[in-house]
């Protein structure tokens, strides 16, 4: 799935080719995303206004428009192309927004379809796919004392309070997996357990990976690629995920797994000990 380095590396790239043009028509060839996209209504009320930006919150993409706002999530395996107007439309291509009379396309590729493209009126923040998230990991409300001050008395996982979108947003399992390897903490820790000082270099740690990853492009290891087609390279820098049985670059130690819910986390017991 993507997460947060992955849309922001999309929304920086395609912000420059969107902003400032007319949403002219929208081609659906697909309407049964994991929403039901609404057609009619996106047409009423969207179709004919200038796009004033490319926003984000948490894994959301929220374009300004007319009166609202156009709402994009890319789901498991979705993303965002820039496509020639003339390319005609691969299998998973499930709609296209056409910009200035089809000068431009913004195209959604969706191969299992848990995307979503709604309309939102009103404040954001109001809306119930983004009224309870929590802070945005690169901004200022995101710190130590945060993470402290919402773990007290808690006895969940850390790395699955981690990966709670009320907590912090968009940190998804691969980022989490090497936060918390930077930090040298066990994924299966008790949270309410930890001190302020780990919490502190926990916090720091997520804010050193995300920016590090949006710096790479993102992580491709499936289905993902950035709006201009090309992968992005910070697998090529992950210390822990997806390297379960190998050693560790830093201290030699095998890398383990376990599993916390429904998830495999990665980890180095010897950097992180066992929790």
């Amino acid at each position: 799935m993507p997460e947060l380095p992955e849309v922001e590396t999309i929304r920086r790239g395609i912000a420059p080719q969107v902003s400032g043009r007319v949403l002219s028509d929208l081609i659906l060839r697909r309407t049964d995303l994991r929403w039901p996209i609404p057609g009619e209504q996106l047409r009423r009320e969207a179709v004919g206004h200038p796009i004033r930006g490319v926003e984000r919150r948490g894994k959301y993409l929220l374009l300004p428009c007319g009166p609202g706002r156009l709402l994009l999530h890319l789901g498991m395996s979705g993303s965002l192309h820039l496509p020639e107007p003339d390319l005609p439309p691969g299998k998973h291509d499930h709609l296209d927004l056409v910009l200035d009379g089809g000068q431009r396309l913004l195209r959604l590729r969706d191969p299992r379809r848990f995307g979503a493209l709604l309309w939102l009126t009103g404040a954001p923040e109001a809306h119930p796919l983004l009224a309870r998230l929590g802070p945005e990991p690169l901004g200022e409300a995101f710190h130590g004392d945060h993470l402290h001050r919402l773990a007290r008395g808690r006895r969940v996982a850390l790395k699955n309070f981690l990966m709670d979108g009320r907590v912090v947003v968009g940190v998804g399992n691969i980022y989490a997996a090497e936060a918390l390897f930077r930090a040298g903490l066990h994924p299966a820790l008790v949270v309410g357990r930890l001190d302020a000082g780990q919490w502190h270099r926990l916090a720091a740690a997520v804010q050193e990976v995300l920016t590090a990853a949006i710096a790479s492009g993102g992580t491709s290891l499936r289905d993902y690629v950035k709006s201009d087609g090309k992968p992005g390279y910070f697998k090529q820098a992950l210390r822990v995920y997806g390297r379960v049985g190998q050693a560790c670059g830093r201290c030699g130690t095998v890398i383990e797994s376990l599993r916390l819910g429904q998830r495999a986390s990665c980890f180095c017991p010897g950097c992180q000990g066992r929790g």
